[in-house]
Parts: C-alpha cells; sequence; structure tokens
C-alpha cells in the first residue's frame, strides 16, 4: 500500500475516527485523500490551538490517544501552547505536521523550518520521517510513545511529498500492553498498616487512569482523609465522599500546613506537586513518611523522600493494597447540601456568580473551567463523584477552554456540556466559537466578565514588599467587553445576564450558547 493509505490504516486501528487540524499547502497530500473517505471526520479549526485543545478535550473523554494535523513551522508555533497544555496534563495524542517538500528542502523555501525543533519542547519525542517506507513503524511507534506512561503527545514532521508518494510500504502489527500492580505493594501496605494517622493525596493519574473506585477502597480501609492535588485536572476522588479534603493549595507551605497533622503520607499518580507561587521549605512535613505510587518511574522521590516507593499500574496496584489491608464497611456518602442562591443584579459576585452557575448545572454534567480566579471558587463549591465530569489543565497555556469544550462534548455527546471560562482566556482562544457553530457542538459557553487580570492584581496586593501605589496597576485591565457582540460574530447565540435569576435559566437553556456574565472587579483593599 501507499505511505497516505498505511496512514489511514494505522489511524483507523488506533481508533481514530475524527482529525482535527488546520490545513495549508503541505497538507493538500492528507487534505485530498480525505476527501470522500468515510472513516474520518476532518474537524477544522481557524487556529492551530483550537485545534490541539480540541484534540485534547476529545482524547480526555473517549479515553484514547486523538490525532492532529498541523502547517508547518507556523502553524506548529501556534499550536504550541496546546502541547504544552497537553504535555503537563499528560494528554495522549500524535500531531504530524506538513513539512516542505523534499526535492528543494535545501534551497530554504518559503513555510520550511526546523519543525522538530520548534515541537521538542512541548512533547514527549518529536521526529521527522525521510523515508516513505519509514513512516508506518514512525506513526505506530509515536502512538505507542503517546499512551505508555507518563502519557502525552508526541510530534511527527512529514514532508509534503512523502505523503502523494507511490512506494509500497508495509505496516506492521499493533501491540496491546496492559497496565500490571506494582511489585513489592506488601512492604509499602505495612508502612500505611501501621500508621496513626494517614492521609492520600489523590493525583490527576487516578481519574486519568481509571483508579478512583480502587482509590476509595484503600483509603476507606484506612479511614485515611483525601486531598485532591493542587489545581487538579479531573475527578481523582468522590466530591461528596465524607474523606474528601478538598484540594491543596498550590503552594508547599500551604500543602505542608494541611498534610501537618499526618504521620504518613499516600501520594498516588501525582506529578510532584506542582506549586505555583514560591514559598520556603518542602512540601512534605518534618518527620512525614511517604509511601508514593505512579505509573511513570521519574515521579518516585523527585523532589522529596520517600519510604516506598511503587511503580506499576494505578487501578492494580491500588487493589492489590487495598487486599492486604484489614476489610471494612464502606462509609455512605454524605449528600451535598443543596445551594442556596439569593438574586443579585450585575455585575455581580464571583463567589455569588458560580453558586448559581453551579446550582444550575443539568444532571451527570461535564464542567470544563478555564476560570483563572473564578476558578478557585468553582471547587469550593463545586463537588462531582463521578470521573471525567470536570475538566482542567494545569498546563496554564490560555485559550484552551473554548477548543477543549467542543472537544470534550464530541467524545461524550450523550452527557450536558458546560464551560467555566475566564473572559482573559475566552480571548486567546476565541476562534474556537467558530467550530462550535461550524459543527453544532451543543455547549455551553460561561464567560465570567470582569475585565480584568484580576489573579495579577491580587497577587500584587497579596505581596506586601511590592512598591505599586495604592489604585495603580500596569497592563491589568482590559476594559468593558460585550461577549454577546462576539458570539454574533462566530455564529453563536447569546445572552447577556442581568442578575442571578438569568444566569440560572441561562445555563439551563441548550448550546451552542455563550453566556456573558458581567462580574464585579477587582478593589484593593
Amino acid at each position: 500500500m501507499t505511505p497516505i493509505e498505511a496512514l489511514f490504516q494505522i489511524l483507523r486501528e488506533e481508533g481514530v475516527d475524527r482529525i482535527f487540524g488546520n490545513p495549508g499547502t503541505t497538507e493538500l497530500p492528507l487534505i485530498d485523500a480525505l476527501a470522500g473517505n468515510p472513516d474520518f471526520e476532518y474537524l477544522l479549526a481557524l487556529q492551530e490551538l483550537s485545534a490541539v485543545s480540541m484534540a485534547d478535550g476529545y482524547a480526555r473523554a473517549t479515553r484514547r490517544p486523538s490525532f492532529v494535523n498541523l502547517h508547518v513551522a507556523a502553524g506548529v508555533a501556534n499550536g504550541l501552547i496546546g502541547l504544552l497544555n497537553a504535555s503537563r496534563s499528560r494528554t495522549p495524542m500524535v500531531v504530524t505536521a506538513g513539512q516542505q517538500d523534499r526535492r528543494h528542502r535545501l534551497q530554504d523555501p518559503m513555510l520550511s523550518g526546523d519543525l522538530v525543533g520548534l515541537a521538542s519542547a512541548a512533547v514527549k519525542h518529536a521526529y521527522e520521517v525521510q523515508h516513505a517506507y519509514d513512516l508506518p513503524t514512525a506513526l505506530r511507534r509515536a502512538f505507542a510513545l503517546a499512551t505508555q506512561p507518563p502519557t502525552g503527545p508526541v510530534f511527527l514532521s512529514i514532508p509534503m511529498d512523502l505523503l502523494a508518494e507511490q512506494t509500497s510500504v508495509q505496516v506492521p502489527g499493533r501491540s496491546t500492553v496492559a497496565p500490571f500492580a506494582a511489585a513489592e505493594v506488601a512492604d509499602a501496605t505495612e508502612i500505611l498498616k501501621n500508621a496513626r494517622n494517614p492521609v492520600i493525596v489523590a493525583g490527576d493519574g487516578v481519574g486519568r487512569d481509571d483508579a478512583v473506585d480502587e482509590l476509595v477502597a484503600v483509603a476507606e480501609a484506612l479511614d485515611a482523609h483525601v486531598y485532591h492535588q493542587p489545581m487538579n485536572d479531573g475527578v481523582n476522588f468522590p466530591g461528596n465522599h465524607p474523606l474528601f479534603a478538598g484540594p491543596l493549595t498550590p503552594t508547599n507551605a500551604a500543602i505542608r500546613a494541611a498534610l501537618s497533622p499526618y504521620d504518613v503520607v499516600l501520594i498516588v499518580g501525582c506529578h510532584a506537586f506542582m506549586p505555583h507561587h514560591y514559598t520556603p521549605g518542602s512540601p512534605i512535613p518534618d518527620g512525614a513518611t511517604v509511601v508514593q505510587l505512579d505509573t511513570d518511574a521519574a515521579e518516585i522521590g523527585r523532589n522529596f523522600a520517600v519510604r516506598a516507593g511503587l511503580v506499576g499500574g494505578l487501578a492494580p496496584s491500588l487493589a492489590a493494597i487495598a487486599e492486604l489491608l484489614p476489610s471494612s464497611q464502606p462509609k455512605p456518602h454524605k449528600a451535598q447540601a443543596a445551594i442556596e442562591v439569593a438574586k443579585a443584579d450585575a455585575p455581580i459576585d464571583p463567589l455569588t456568580a458560580v453558586r448559581a452557575i453551579v446550582a444550575a448545572l443539568p444532571k451527570d454534567v461535564v464542567v470544563v473551567e478555564e476560570a483563572i480566579t473564578a476558578g478557585v471558587h468553582l471547587r469550593q463549591v463545586l463537588r462531582q463523584d463521578r470521573p471525567r465530569s470536570y475538566v482542567h489543565t494545569i498546563g496554564g497555556g490560555l485559550g484552551w477552554g473554548v477548543g477543549a469544550a467542543i472537544g470534550t462534548k464530541l467524545g461524550a455527546p450523550d452527557r450536558p456540556v458546560v464551560a467555566v471560562l475566564g473572559d482573559g482566556c475566552t480571548m486567546f482562544g476565541l476562534q474556537g466559537l467558530w467550530s462550535a457553530a461550524r459543527y453544532a457542538v451543543p455547549v455551553t459557553f460561561v464567560v465570567i466578565n470582569n475585565g480584568e487580570y484580576r489573579t495579577l492584581k491580587e497577587t500584587l496586593d497579596r505581596d506586601k514588599s511590592r512598591s505599586t501605589q495604592l489604585g495603580e496597576y500596569t497592563g491589568l485591565t482590559l476594559g468593558g467587553l460585550d461577549w454577546t457582540t462576539a458570539a454574533a460574530f462566530f455564529g453563536i447565540p447569546s445572552v447577556r445576564v442581568a442578575d442571578t435569576d438569568e444566569l440560572r435559566a441561562a445555563i439551563r437553556r441548550d448550546g451552542p450558547l455563550l453566556v456573558d456574565v458581567p462580574v464585579t472587579s477587582h478593589r484593593r483593599q
């Protein structure tokens, strides 16, 4: 078969049914071959960040690697923000980009560039295919690498003339690797059994690897409180479980304070602790014993000493630990109290707005969150039990939320999807609204409109050592933005709410819909 036929066969065997991208001249062999091909739907994005973000949400929702196609050096550069997010969130995807024709690469033609060099810092592995007979092996290897711990994006640069070749190539078979239980769980379990007051930190690997039930069994057997890792990307422990203690605050000092009452800390599937703002010292309290379990051997003891480090699949390893612990009666879940929201007129206090949103969320909703300051309030109020009901990226590259919400809905069409977005974040990924309109993706986009970079103002105010004068901020104010106008330009229905009653009613409407929520701006104390 030809190289393009081999590419399609491998995509089918790897479970790919959608291709996310923004094409250019170097992608024309792929675009031409897709015409009339019923096996794949091409999802067009107007900017590469939107394409990668859509693929990110889709991979998480479908639990299989997604496939993205970008355009030469400029397209790879535009997609880097999404690739950095995917790497931090460990989202498996294979990303290709069309390279210039090899027959005149030596002449440094327009659009050519070092694609591998550009992508390398943002992906697990990057490689440029030079021979048609290497393409099937390189592509099969890319899917394998994307799904091996630590999971993440893998990049391939493919010259446009290579895909157009009629050379006969062979397709290697597909391998399947099942997760295995970590060795030596007995010693780690003894440490946990002998703990006076154990605690568990649930990292995003737990939800990503479908190990929530097994972690609940371990927590209940130990009667241990469970914290989410700081700024968690998903549901890693049921939010309504009586042992759930909430998310850790992303500073070493705050984590150390939260963990100080405990003598043994079990850390599961957590990439270090990823603090945000610097505070001195270790996140682990003095004298505390650490047991760490991860699929990635590089995580064990990476930033702090561990007494027992386990490497293996999270679900089978936790199941093995639970079997060695004394049996216990499952503790009943406590129901989340109904959220009372008094009517408030715009601009609404951010916490009040978040409470109104949560009170109106439909059953079995997936919440996609990219709202920096409002997101902190959302984590205080929102309690979800089902894994993959909350989607966030710890990568920090703004503009992810719109595309991720679209990809999430495409990957989970039977579940309602509500995206809670900051106005600054939305501005970075605004082009994604076009794709939502083009493909009639029924997402509700809720834009928390404070007209500023509020988190930066709050950070300045917390740091009393800064000399910024009272009332002075530089480059941190956006001004009044009418998001209904932006929605209309892209063909998305919208509503600007005047109070919390209108906000709750808007959340209950069918999408696609953009909800503009004016909230109060930050004021110095």
